[in-house]
């Protein structure tokens, strides 16, 4: 019997409608379109508007998508993992609320929370659940609705996170395509420099923590982009190597999209040029563990069987990671 791989088998994603161009963010915030795209390389991001609407709303919009493509139904769907920084509430889970929204009846979940490497720390999980044979489909969903929690008075943060969600599912393969490797890197020491201060269990909601503005993302700009620069390429060229690929071997590139910067450094490192590389950060922002799934949504039509793509994340936290996988369809 030949060895079993997890493959993904279909992709979908959503963003919202709303768009929130670098020129509305001139009219709030002290900055200029030129500033953000020069050193971020954004120029919109989606935002999810309306009451009450949650990530997992997003992701309904995902996977339902994904389902129709793939010809299945949610009630087949086993297991789901939402990697999400955002989820609907604190408890439950929003894999639990995603799986009562689609219907998938059958399907047990968690939420995985690791910042913006989340996508990657969930496919890897999954794929364990998958080689077992313990679940033949497994749905990875990675969304999030940063809005919900970013400041729009901090010109440091507010230009750069969007909303949006995307999916795949795992299924078995035997011909040696789907996950061949992947290698995941977390350093708590680095938590001073991005995350959130307030709402969590050390320093819960109060009048205030409110006052204070502690319930949005708090980064320092400078630490993390050396950080991030170093490790996400680090990390990618590691797996390269690990896995006697050439840059010539690897077909794509599939880089969090956190900073034009961040990605070009990683993609030189890998000796890859930026015609092998997914690049939509100009459009959607960082929308954390959205930015993977979206990447291969929208490129799934130049995606071909066997293809060699090396997805890499960075995360708060830190977390940082990278995953190799062989193309399935």
């Amino acid at each position: 019997m030949n060895k079993i791989h997890a493959a993904i088998t279909a992709v979908n994603g959503y963003v919202p409608d709303y768009v929130l161009t670098n020129k509305e963010l001139e009219s709030i915030v002290d900055t200029t379109d030129e500033w953000i795209t020069s050193r971020t390389g954004i120029k919109e991001r989606r935002i999810l508007k309306g009451e009450g609407l949650g990530t997992s709303d997003m992701a309904v919009h995902a996977v339902n998508g994904l389902l129709k493509k793939r010809g299945i139904t949610a009630e087949e769907i086993e297991l789901i993992i939402f990697c999400t920084t955002t989820p609907d509430m604190p408890f439950p889970a929003s894999a639990n609320i995603l799986a009562d929204k689609i219907g998938a009846k059958n399907a047990w979940g968690y939420d995985l929370q690791a910042a913006c490497s989340g996508f990657i720390f969930g496919l890897s999980t999954a794929a364990q659940f998958i080689e077992s044979g313990k679940h033949k489909k497994v749905l990875v969903v990675g969304g999030d609705k940063m809005s919900s929690i970013i400041n729009y008075q901090d010109r440091t943060t507010c230009i750069i996170f969007g909303d949006g969600c995307g999916a795949v599912l795992l299924e078995p393969n035997e011909e040696g395509m789907g996950i061949q490797d992947s290698i995941l890197k977390s350093d708590g020491s680095g938590r001073q420099f991005l995350h959130q201060k307030a709402g969590g269990s050390a320093r819960p909601a109060s009048h205030e923590t409110v006052d204070n503005n502690e319930h949005v993302v708090h980064q320092e700009g400078q630490a993390v982009f050396k950080f991030a620069v170093t490790n996400m390429a680090d990390v990618a060229a590691e797996i390269m190597d690990r896995n006697n690929l050439t840059s010539d071997d690897v077909t794509w590139l599939v880089p969090h999209q956190a900073n034009k910067r961040i990605i070009d450094a990683t993609a030189s490192r890998m000796g890859l040029g930026t015609e092998k590389v997914m690049i939509n950060i100009q459009r959607y922002g960082n929308t954390t563990n959205g930015t993977i799934p979206l990447c291969l949504w929208e490129w799934e039509s130049q995606l071909k069987k066997g293809d060699n793509i090396i997805l890499a994340a960075f995360g708060g936290g830190f977390t940082w990671g990278s995953v190799y996988l062989k193309w399935a369809y």
